[in-house]
């Protein structure tokens, strides 16, 4: 077992002899197998204490550039707020730039500021999958910058990690319950996408389109977009798709603004009879106590963005390397089965 700790100090980490740890240390025998995971625990024990002086009194600043609806962002800056004090002893600070919409080139402004004004130690990023924001993750990352992409990716860029969910499976999984609510009822399937360039929505989409026409083949999509999924559009661009294709029966909304699509079915009298949304936002939560969501494709949001400043700190050496990065579990919330802490 590979470690850096003299036998000294594993020796009264573990409370033993210097010759017993010795013993373990170099596979000699004659010591009991509880003795063996007590000298294993103890070299446990300091590595992990070796990282809380080396990150102690440590101030980490972050910035968190995204592009999405209030709601969204309202909920990152409280799920990373809620999970600062569990970063102890490290000190981690944090800067929010947050645009519902507008021209990319303010995106790119907004990332050459901070990698230019310096302070920074990392960056979270949700912004569209572009060449231009792409190269300008490249210049953060040549200054020392470490960026990681949340919910949706930039998989060409010089990110460093990429934090959320597996969209395609999600889209995948909507498609499936999707499937076994509509069952052989006939009717065509609204989705929603904000807007094109964003990957995650891309990929829910192309997920959702696949699994469901080998589910039931001939059901039609009709998709709404450009949205950037905010109610203010949102409503005028699904009266529209309504009132072309009155055979629509169901929703799968991939980018938000589903106060507003709710709206424009009551304002026709056009009813639904399956409606999946994402994320347990605001907005979100209070339409499936309601009733007027089937489910919500969830993921711990305050997990995510405590993995996030995890990676920055790695990338700084404060912490250990523990491997790739995996998908965040998706979990289907119905009314009956609500988180408690937004039941």
């Amino acid at each position: 077992m590979a470690h850096p700790h003299p036998i000294r100090e594993i020796a009264r980490q573990a409370g033993l002899s210097e010759a017993t740890v010795d013993r373990v240390l170099n596979h000699r025998g004659g010591v009991r197998e509880s003795t063996t995971r007590e000298v294993h625990q103890a070299i446990k024990d300091l590595d992990r204490q070796r990282t809380q002086v080396r990150i102690g009194g440590r101030t980490f600043m972050i910035d968190i550039v995204m592009q999405a609806p209030e709601r969204f962002s309202s909920a990152v800056r409280a799920a990373l707020e809620a999970e600062l004090p569990s970063l102890r002893p490290a000190v981690m600070r944090s800067r929010f730039h947050f645009r519902e919409t507008g021209p990319v080139a303010e995106l790119i402004a907004t990332l050459d500021r901070v990698g230019q004004r310096g302070g920074c130690q990392g960056v979270v990023l949700k912004a569209p999958d572009v060449p231009e924001v792409t190269a300008a993750v490249g210049r953060l990352a040549a200054v020392g910058i470490p960026v990681v992409t949340l919910v949706t990716d930039l998989p060409s860029s010089a990110r460093r990690a990429y934090v959320g969910i597996d969209n395609r499976a999600a889209g995948a999984t909507a498609a499936y319950l999707m499937g076994q609510w509509l069952g052989d009822r006939p009717g065509n399937v609204l989705t929603t996408v904000s807007r094109g360039f964003f990957r995650g929505e891309e990929e829910r989409e192309m997920g959702f389109r696949s699994a469901l026409r080998n589910a039931r083949p001939g059901r039609t999509l009709v998709e709404v977009t450009d949205s950037d999924g905010l109610d203010a559009t949102q409503r005028d661009l699904v009266l529209r798709a309504l009132r072309r294709d009155p055979d629509i029966r169901a929703v799968y909304s991939i980018g938000g603004g589903n106060t507003a699509t709710i709206q424009a079915f009551e304002e026709l009298g056009h009813g639904y009879e399956v409606f999946i949304a994402h994320d347990l936002d605001h907005d979100n939560t209070r339409l499936l106590r309601e009733r007027r969501l089937s489910a919500v494709l969830h993921h711990d949001l305050r997990q995510d963005v405590r993995r996030a400043c995890q990676i920055i700190m790695r990338a700084h050496g404060a912490l250990p390397d523990d491997g790739p990065s995996l998908p965040s579990p998706i979990q289907v919330v119905t009314p009956y089965n609500m988180p408690p802490d937004v039941a």
